[in-house]
């Protein structure tokens, strides 16, 4: 199959109205080939196809590590190209995606696991662009709520975003928190349950509208 034609095909996958049950069809990509593409739609204006593609990421880098562990750290090693400096683009969607990669295979979690929470870290490769904030908080909370204990060193960099004048950034944050919540935070989430901003996640394969106050809420729970 051409790139052009494997592109058309996967835009066809990610658009199909059950998303859930093409997960096995996208396994069966050539996993090389299929990354460029999946790529190219991390810059899309449709927010759906987006986060599809996102998903989408996880599920073949994930299925490639199983027969190339290699091959799948090319691919970790340059979504992190694209959110250095140097690389000369912006990177969206590279930390979204590692979080998806990392929440779907344990050996590319333990080894890359730290180097996602670093961009969330202000010590570490925190990332200034507020839209890539928004990326690496989502990223961070999608691994903590698959594999909580290779993301508990992310415990003590969320709160600095619950006063964000960005619903997203308090939102987002709040929901990261809860799988690796520690104790001493719980007052600075609390003050979010007031908190009745919008703001839309992706969560389980969909799009779904909530509050920063609701996803306090549930963090509060967990």
């Amino acid at each position: 199959m051409g790139n052009r034609a494997l592109k058309a095909t996967i835009r066809q996958l990610l658009t199909q109205e059950d998303f859930a049950t093409v997960r096995d069809t996208l396994r069966q990509l050539p996993g090389r080939q299929a990354v460029n593409p999946l790529f190219s739609f991390f810059y899309s204006g449709d927010e759906r196809l987006r986060w599809r593609a996102i998903a989408a990421m996880g599920v073949v880098v994930s299925h490639l590590a199983a027969t190339s562990m290699e091959s799948a750290r090319v691919v970790m090693r340059r979504l992190m190209w694209n959110l250095n400096d140097e690389s000369g683009g912006i990177g969206w969607g590279s930390p979204e995606a590692m979080g998806e990669i990392t929440a779907c295979h344990a050996g590319l979690a333990k080894e890359f696991a730290n180097i996602l929470i670093s961009y969330i870290d202000p010590q570490g490769n925190f990332l200034e662009h507020e839209q890539l904030q928004r990326g690496s908080l989502w990223g961070v909370g999608r691994l903590a709520h698959a594999r909580p204990e290779l993301a508990k060193s992310a415990a003590a960099f969320l709160p600095a975003f619950y006063q964000s004048p960005d619903p997203y950034l308090r939102g987002i944050a709040a929901w990261a928190s809860g799988p690796v919540l520690e104790k001493r935070f719980r007052p600075l989430l609390e003050n979010l349950l007031t908190d009745n901003a919008p703001l839309r996640i992706f969560w389980q394969m969909q799009m779904v509208r909530t509050t920063v106050a609701v996803l306090a809420n549930d963090s509060l729970k967990d």
